[in-house]
Parts: structure tokens; C-alpha cells; sequence
């Protein structure tokens, strides 16, 4: 089949989501429509007119995350662990990788492992398809083009959603929103939505008719922007001869780790949260870990047996912090291949003679 573009306007011209996706669907079409702003990229999938999904580039899984956290309550086998190990796998590929579909991926690991039915699956993705589509149907401008070529690579697909509905619900949303913004003392934030009210999508009528059968130039006559990171990565800090990264859900250690650590020989990297704050582990690439054991949302061990499944921390000294000191745990330990073991509390000479028997 050849890529048949429903067309693409220049960067900063106005956009007709609503047109958009009246005309595809009213045309059956398949393929992948692609909408880019100056910061965020939409990709969304059609088999005949219907949505197979549909994603944005911003934050892509955190918001995955967040809908399997609630799914967790209803299927235990989501637990951070498992969502741990997921980001470790697909996160790292998107980043690493030119894949514009690593998230669907990762749904397709959840179904393929007896994480999820195909039929949850398919609800998470209805789910995810309306967080998705929102904020794109408020879009007033920006490029897009549409590939017929452009498919999920022959990956399973676990449902066909009627756009309609979908447009229908984000427009209620929308309105729901705009209601409660008119009745607030404060004005509504600039740029909020203009969609017609209606209940269901009206006909195509765009300012510049949309052509289809257009054929689009092989070369882009637009620069895709450079998409924008997940917010909760910081840069790596450029002091320091070693990274160390620690992981605790204790502020007050995590303060103390760096108060202990010369800033002239480390750069250290905080870490708060062990399932939000992964990237910014893959993208520190420390020289050495400092894990907390007891955490409320992830058992240190798990994240360390994860971790060394990962091949960027195969061989990166990963030292076990904790306030325990059987022989049970120390064993635990081993078996999850940590480097060592630090007991709570530690001087700032205890912790400086760990650090440097791994990297000195």
C-alpha cells in the first residue's frame, strides 16, 4: 500500500483537530495520523476509521503508569515490581531507540506475560486514548501529516473504538471544565478550548479544506521539534569526578549521604521515588547506587534484582543501605547480587570507605 497524506501544514498554521479526524473516519482511512507542536508530538493510529490507539510525547510512561497503578487495585500482578521491570525494558528502548510506539509495546509485554487480559487491555487503552485526545482536540495550531503506511508493526490489537464516542466524552469533559470555570470568581486560564458544543463531531469544515489523496512530499517541509522530557529527570550535575546515585524515601538520609559526599569528588543524584524517578537513574549512569532495602513502594531487593537484569547495571556497584543486620538479610542481599552493606545509621567515614572499596 502507498502513503496517501490527507496533507500537512506548515509549522504555526491553524489546525481543524475535529475536521481531522471527522474526514478519517468518514473515509474508513488506516494508517497513522502525526501532529507535531513545538513541543509535543500526537500519534494516532486508525484500522477503517476506527481508533487502534493513540499516544503524545509528552510524558508517555508516567501517564501509563499512573493508569496501571489504579489498575492494580483490581490486578495485584501490577505491582510496582512488575510496573518497574516494564519502564526498565520499553522506557529505556523509546529513549534509546526511534520507536514511536515503545509504550503500546510494553502493553503487549503486559498481555503476552499474564499481566493483563487482552480485553483489560483494550479498556486501558480506551482509557489512555482519552487522556490523549483532550488536550489534542484544543490544539489550534501546528504540522501534521498522515502515512497509510505507517502501522503498529504487525503487534496484536486488542480493540476498534469509535472516534466518535471518544470525541463525544473529551468534549463533555471539556465542557465540564469550562462550566466550572465560568461559575469560579477567578477568569479561566488563557487558551482554553473554543469546541463546538455539540454532542457529536460535526462535519468537516475547515478554513483550508483538507485534501485528500494529496499526495505529501517525501521530504518533510517541517523540522520536527525536539520533544519534551519527562519532568521529573533532572540534568546530570557536571561536578564531580564519580556519580552517585541514592535511592531512599527518606529525605532527611538522602540529605545526609550528601552532605557526607564531597561535592568536588561526587556529583550526587537524589532519589525520592524508585518507580518515578528510574529514568533518571538510566540517565545518570552513576558509578555507584546507593538502595534503600525498606521502602514503601518498592522492596529494595526487588529493585535491585530488577536492576541487575538491565545490561547498563549489570556490573555497577549497588550497595544495600538499611538499618537491618541479621544474617537473613545480608543474605538476601547476596542472592539479588548487591556489591555491599551499609547499616543505618553510618558515619561519613563508614559511608566514604564503601564508596571508594567499590570505585576507588
Amino acid at each position: 500500500m502507498s502513503t496517501t497524506p490527507i496533507g500537512s501544514y506548515r509549522l504555526f498554521q491553524k489546525l481543524h483537530p475535529l475536521s481531522l479526524l471527522a474526514q478519517l473516519t468518514s473515509r474508513h482511512a488506516t494508517g497513522c495520523l502525526r501532529v507535531y507542536t513545538e513541543t509535543i508530538s500526537w500519534s494516532i493510529y486508525l484500522t477503517d476509521g476506527k481508533l487502534t490507539y493513540a499516544s503524545h510525547s509528552d510524558q508517555v510512561f508516567e501517564r501509563l503508569d499512573n493508569h496501571l497503578r489504579r489498575l492494580s487495585q483490581q490486578i495485584p500482578a501490577l505491582n510496582s515490581a512488575t510496573r518497574v521491570q516494564m519502564r526498565l525494558m520499553f522506557e529505556t528502548m523509546s529513549e534509546n531507540q526511534s520507536i514511536s510506539h515503545s509504550d503500546y509495546q510494553a502493553i503487549c509485554w503486559l498481555v503476552d506475560q499474564d499481566y493483563l487480559t487482552a480485553r483489560q487491555a483494550g479498556t486501558l487503552i480506551e482509557d489512555l486514548a482519552k487522556d490523549v485526545l483532550e488536550p489534542f482536540l484544543a490544539l489550534k495550531e501546528g504540522s501534521y501529516e498522515f502515512n497509510s503506511e505507517a502501522t503498529l508493526d504487525g503487534l496484536p490489537k486488542f480493540c476498534s473504538l469509535d472516534l466518535r464516542l471518544i470525541v463525544e466524552h473529551c468534549q463533555k469533559q471539556i465542557r465540564n471544565r469550562q462550566n466550572i470555570q465560568s461559575q469560579s470568581p477567578l477568569p479561566p486560564a488563557a487558551g482554553g478550548s473554543s469546541m463546538m458544543p455539540g454532542t457529536q463531531m460535526p462535519p468537516a469544515q475547515p478554513q483550508s479544506p483538507i485534501q485528500f489523496g494529496q499526495q505529501l512530499s517525501n521530504q518533510n517541509n517541517f523540522a520536527r521539534p525536539e520533544e519534551k522530557k519527562n519532568t521529573f529527570v533532572q540534568k546530570r550535575v557536571t561536578k564531580g569526578l564519580y556519580t552517585i546515585a541514592c535511592i531512599d524515601d527518606s529525605q532527611t538520609v538522602l540529605n545526609s549521604i550528601k552532605h557526607f559526599l564531597d561535592e568536588e569528588t561526587f556529583s550526587v543524584v537524589l532519589i525520592n521515588d524508585p518507580v518515578k524517578a528510574l529514568m533518571q537513574i538510566l540517565r545518570s549512569k552513576p558509578d555507584l547506587i546507593l538502595l534503600d532495602v525498606e521502602m514503601p513502594n518498592l522492596d529494595g531487593y526487588e529493585l535491585c534484582s530488577l536492576l541487575r537484569r538491565h545490561s547498563q547495571f549489570k556490573d555497577t556497584p549497588i550497595v544495600m543501605v538499611t538499618g537491618r543486620t541479621g544474617f537473613i538479610d545480608r543474605a538476601k542481599a547476596k542472592m539479588v547480587r548487591s556489591s555491599g552493606y551499609l547499616t543505618k545509621p553510618f558515619t561519613q567515614s563508614e559511608l566514604l570507605k564503601m564508596v571508594f572499596k567499590h570505585i576507588g
